[in-house]
């Protein structure tokens, strides 16, 4: 996987254009066939998503904000940096859950619209994720977790894109493809420095332990009731793994 520094640039504008609404100028923007051997861009990616999300924090706050409001717009900072892919794949994922068969789940969160089990959890996602980033009150530690967690469940995507085959032959999903094994230990290496950095030894460790359990739960519910991964599954691993390591980090 030997790379010059153009070699990098053009991963990390393919991962960017994939994964946020920033426009982002001439590049070879997103290409599906190439997204997987970009793929361990995916923890840095998100570390700049996080790092966004916890300026807006830090700004709020230093206007004089509470920090449930800077919580607020730091959480909706970061939906809108992402354009809400991950929110739509999670309000789909859990809609299709309710069918009876493999093709009925898939039909199901085919739908653009949004069922009751859909607008019930995302409500009670944004109001953990809100909670939780109000909980550590201080921009340092803020900007510290939110980098970090946006690192950490990037790269459960592409672990469980390597994991799962696609579940169905026609999504976005399938057309990307798998990452290999190299491009993904690479994603977790990242993702581990980047946590440590940001949160010191113990807590990336309960947060990627979290982050792999929760992670490794949905894959599981995937795998055994649509026989693979879908973007909505990929958008629930994020927002799941997300949560929860904020969660582990608070506590």
């Amino acid at each position: 996987m030997a790379k010059g520094a153009m070699g990098w640039r053009a991963d990390l504008h393919t991962v960017a254009a994939f994964l946020t609404i920033i426009p982002l100028g001439k590049g070879p923007g997103y290409r599906p066939g190439g997204l997987m051997a970009a793929s361990w861009c995916f923890p840095i990616v998100g570390l700049l998503i996080g790092l966004g999300g916890g300026l807006i924090y830090a700004a709020a706050v230093w206007l004089g904000f509470t920090v449930w409001l800077a919580a607020i717009l730091s959480v909706g900072a970061l939906v809108l940096l992402t354009g809400g892919l991950h929110e739509d794949g999670l309000g789909d994922f859990v809609d299709g859950l309710g069918g009876t068969t493999r093709d009925r789940r898939l039909e199901i969160m085919h739908d653009s619209q949004a069922g009751n089990f859909a607008i019930i959890a995302l409500v009670l996602l944004f109001a953990a994720r809100i909670g939780a980033v109000a909980a550590l009150e201080t921009p340092d530690r803020v900007i510290a977790a939110v980098i970090a967690v946006a690192a950490i469940s990037r790269t459960a995507i592409v672990v469980v894109m390597y994991l799962l085959p696609a579940a169905r032959r026609d999504g976005l999903s399938a057309g990307a493809g798998r990452p290999g094994g190299v491009v993904t230990l690479i994603a977790i290496a990242v993702a581990a420095v980047v946590s440590v950095v940001a949160l010191g030894v113990t807590q990336a460790i309960t947060s990627i332990a979290a982050a792999a359990i929760v992670g490794g739960l949905i894959a599981l519910l995937a795998k055994r009731r649509l026989g693979g991964q879908t973007g909505d599954v990929l958008g629930a691993v994020q927002l799941t793994t997300e949560v929860s390591c904020l969660l582990v980090i608070g506590f």
